[in-house]
């Protein structure tokens, strides 16, 4: 190597070093920084070479990302605080709803708050960006290897829509010792609120009345006026493993007047009811219990008790948001329902080190990174998500200062090779005198 060579070999090398003391300056100044990635510079050698001869070695520092090692989780009081536990990036966009896939990005940085609209941003002004659920309650089918479908997670005004209630399922006990009895007692009455399409709150009757025989019971079924809608005979195994459970159902027996209607599946248990409360009459099943199962109504020696449990619901008002470890954003309304609203994907990345770094802690796919799918959290391999906690950047401060250190050093010493090379240079320049 000559001389002139040297003083190439050094420049390279302050030149590189000094990339890489700007890496080790961004990673400090990012020690706080939500959800950051550390950058580290690694020194490639390089050199021209033309033929079988080569040119000087020298070196270039080339940047890299530190996408495997996670920061640790901090705990939050906003439950819009969100972090991935495992691997997996959220998806955000430039602006809300955009159409525009190429303004989707990724991000481990789960600081979302709602703007004035609802729509949940974090503070380098990109929206968190996930799958909506229908009424139905589903997201239906979506193509996960693409942002087309996507929409930005908005908590603001929502209001639940009124569902009429279609089933409805009774549990409880009746007591044994009423039953067989020469003179039965008074009948054991109870009420299920249920609602119509429109959201308005009414009530079906269902009367238990003991008989004279040992274990049975003659149930009758009220519409939301009083009125009696049908009856069936009710009898309960009294020994063995199914002792309390219902044994069978006979005697049905139909008390409606239409367009009001009664039946009753003795297979099942299940009583299908028709009320008269609208200009279409309103259908709806009522489940006693399976014959010889403890799905529904029991009979033991005891105290009586009737509970129920249905679907429908008047409209309500959203009181908060709950996110679970799958990403199902839920709300939670003033009517006491719980529905699912958004489902927040977890971006899993062929090669996470292949994605160019943007501003605002967010990355952009390329050709290097591969394609990516939008895994529901918590499956397939993608991280489950926390609500209630962000993830702090992963980067080491006592790292990076030693880091400082050796770069100082190496430059330091590219300096003097700079140096040491120009005086000898100019040694050389003194021998024509």
């Amino acid at each position: 190597m000559s001389i002139s060579s040297a003083f190439v070999t050094g420049v390279s090398g302050l030149q590189a070093n000094a990339r890489a003391v700007g890496t080790t300056a961004e990673n400090i100044a990012n020690a706080n920084t939500v959800g950051y990635r550390r950058g580290f510079t690694q020194m490639v050698t390089t050199t021209a070479s033309s033929g079988q001869e080569s040119g000087v070695l020298s070196v270039k520092a080339v940047d890299e990302i530190d996408m495997a090692n996670p920061g640790g989780l901090i705990s939050t009081s906003s439950p819009t605080d969100l972090a991935i536990s495992g691997a997996g990036f959220f998806v955000v966009s430039v602006n809300p709803n955009e159409t525009v896939e190429t303004n989707y990005m990724l991000t481990r940085a789960g600081s979302f708050l709602p703007d004035e609209s609802g729509n949940l941003v974090n503070p380098a002004g990109y929206y968190l960006a996930g799958y909506r659920f229908g009424i139905d309650g589903t997201i239906g089918e979506v193509d996960r290897n693409s942002f087309g479908q996507m929409t930005t997670v908005n908590i603001g005004d929502i209001s639940q829509s009124a569902a009429a209630t279609t089933a409805v399922e009774a549990k409880g006990n009746l007591p044994a010792q009423e039953t067989g009895l020469a003179t039965p007692g008074a009948p054991f009455i109870t009420t299920s609120e249920i609602f119509t399409a429109l959201g308005e709150s009414q009530r079906i009757g269902v009367s238990w009345q003991p008989t004279s025989n040992l274990n049975e019971w003659d149930l009758t079924i009220r519409d939301q006026n009083g009125a009696d809608l049908g009856r069936v005979t009710v009898s309960f195994n009294d020994s063995g493993t199914l002792a309390g459970a219902p044994k069978a159902y006979s005697n049905v027996t139909s008390l409606a007047t239409a367009p009001a209607a009664f039946s009753f599946d003795t297979a099942t248990g299940v009583a299908t009811l028709t009320l008269d409360n609208g200009t279409t009459p309103q259908v709806l099943d009522l489940k006693v219990g399976t014959p010889n199962s403890f799905d529904g109504v029991t009979q033991f020696s005891g105290d009586f008790s009737q509970t129920f449990d249905r679907d429908g619901s008047n409209t309500g008002n959203l009181v908060r948001t709950e996110i679970d470890e799958d990403g199902i954003l839920y709300g939670v309304f003033d009517n006491g329902q719980r529905q699912p609203l958004f489902e927040i994907p977890v971006a899993l990345v062929d090669n996470p080190n292949g994605l160019i770094e943007e501003k605002g802690n967010a990355y952009s796919l390329t050709g290097e990174s591969g394609g990516f799918f939008a895994m529901q959290a918590n499956s397939g391999g993608a991280g489950g998500i926390n609500s209630g906690a962000l993830e702090g950047s992963n980067v080491d401060i006592a790292q990076e200062l030693t880091e400082l250190i050796k770069t100082q050093r190496a430059y330091t010493t590219n300096a003097k090779v700079v140096t040491t090379a120009d005086d000898m240079m100019e040694e050389t320049t003194r021998l024509k005198r």
